[in-house]
């Protein structure tokens, strides 16, 4: 299926002390980073071997336990549903990473392994010490994104999206990325949004063996793919809301990501507004969600000053720009209708 897709734009030069934020955020487009994070210790480590990439992993290990998926062989590395889409088909289990560490070392001749995967485990709370000499210089724009690292074998990570923007650099051993922009959301069949692979709703779409009798717009989907496969030391930009599968292609795999959000601590996520508006409006007769989305689109996908453009400035409360103390009576506010 990846043949014929499209590539990723690839952009040379880059360095962990020269990021081109601006221009990435600005072009908002994902975009391969050749070589990022070549000359970091723990991708030199995984080229020589699996053994020497553990064995730096375990030297900053402080012993703070780990949750982490695991799978029978059956799961073929695909954290998922069972049939029915009513629970996971993996197990949540938490204990050492040196001892997940030990697992995956054992199985790395295996061809059809358990699945192994520790998610977006932070790096400065489990590995203290790993980012000198395994970084990326976000500080230098005044941009806080602390470091998350990804663990496991041959594992899939289901097309979903991440409201933040996110640099992935590819560490050890190498991973297929396949990106749709948002618009492709109809297109992709989002499946439930609890319970999650992962905290997102993921696609429910096999992408080894995608069955378009039953996801026909799937293939729409595809029109507007791009896939790539990054080998040690590449990394991705994958601008907010874009749609992306990831695919580990050997038996043992590591990533560090850095995710950072547009907008300040104090602004929510925006899925807090989408599962209140499935309450609110989602059944509501075909005309009144007419008449809602005009008011939505007054309120909120318009101008963001358009709604309290015509009152005084002293007037327009909420209408008006957000700060901090805005957001904690929002909140109030919003908590007290709620418990009503």
């Amino acid at each position: 299926m990846f043949e014929g897709l499209a590539s990723v734009r690839v952009l040379e030069g880059c360095t962990p002390y020269a990021l081109p934020l601006e221009s990435l955020l600005q072009q908002a487009e994902p975009t391969v980073l050749r070589g990022l994070a070549r000359d970091w210790s723990l991708v030199r480590a995984g080229l020589e071997s699996p053994q020497a990439a553990m064995a730096q992993l375990r030297a900053h290990y402080n012993g703070r336990p780990v949750h982490y998926s695991w799978g029978e062989p059956v799961t073929a590395g695909r954290p998922f549903y069972n049939e029915g889409f009513t629970a996971l088909n993996c197990e949540v289990r938490r204990g050492g990473l040196d001892q997940v560490l030990d697992e995956l070392a054992s199985y790395l001749d295996d061809p059809h392994p358990p699945t192994y995967y520790v998610a977006s485990l932070p790096v400065d709370s489990c590995l203290p010490g790993l980012r000198a000499g395994n970084d990326l210089d976000f500080a230098a724009h005044g941009v806080d994104a602390p470091p998350a690292i990804w663990i496991g074998n041959r594992v899939t990570a289901s097309c979903h999206y991440d409201a933040p923007n996110n640099i992935a650099c590819c560490t050890v051993g190498r991973r297929r990325f396949t990106v749709f922009p948002p618009d492709q959301i109809g297109n992709l069949y989002p499946g439930p949004l609890e319970p999650t692979p992962g905290g997102q709703a993921v696609s429910v779409v096999d992408f080894t063996a995608p069955d378009f009798e039953r996801y026909p717009r799937f293939r729409q989907a595809l029109e507007t793919a791009r896939t790539v496969v990054l080998e040690p030391g590449d990394a991705i930009f994958i601008p907010s809301m874009w749609w992306h599968h990831v695919q580990g292609l050997d038996p043992f795999t590591v990533l560090v990501n850095y995710w950072w959000a547009s907008m300040p601590a104090w602004i929510p996520t925006p899925m807090h507004a989408l599962y209140h508006a499935l309450w609110a409006i989602r059944d509501r007769p075909e005309r009144e969600k007419l008449a809602w989305r005009e008011v939505f689109d007054y309120y909120v996908f318009g101008p963001a000053d358009r709604a309290g453009a015509h009152l005084p400035e002293q007037a327009r409360d909420m209408l008006g720009p957000f700060d901090e103390t805005m957001a904690r009576r929002m909140r109030a506010l919003l908590i007290g209708k709620l418990n009503r």
